[in-house]
């Protein structure tokens, strides 16, 4: 299992980026996907995740309604779209997958481990 994260860069606030993650070595439709981000000096944190089974989409309380998360089987590839961009978004972002389904009391932001990660792309917001 191999995933290879890109679309990282600056923008300015208010800005939008979209990531991608292409997998290898494992075919992303049954495997839960989830983004992580990880700022200078600061933990890393789950800022979204998707669960194979069912689709359903989870999201930190920091980025609901700015980013969205979502996968592409044919080109196994998952996006993060994140729209109305914020200093506070700048970190190297992760994405890391998971041969188990999620349910809400099991997610990227609590409760399930990933046990797959990329690289990380460099997310810069300038004020």
């Amino acid at each position: 299992v191999q995933l290879q994260a890109s679309g990282g860069g600056l923008v300015q606030t208010g800005g939008s980026l979209r990531l991608s993650c292409v997998g290898s070595g494992f075919r992303l439709g049954v495997y839960s996907i989830g983004w992580f981000r990880q700022a200078p000096g600061k933990e890393r944190e789950a800022v979204a995740c998707l669960s194979y089974r069912d689709g359903r989409r989870y999201y930190a309380g920091s980025v609901k309604e700015r980013f969205s998360i979502s996968r592409d089987k044919d080109k196994n590839t998952a996006y993060l779209q994140m729209d109305n961009l914020r200093p506070e978004d700048s970190a190297i972002y992760y994405c890391a997958a998971t041969p188990y389904y999620l349910t809400p009391s099991t997610t990227c932001l609590g409760g399930r481990t990933f046990e797959h990660w990329g690289q990380g792309t460099l997310v810069t917001v300038s004020s």
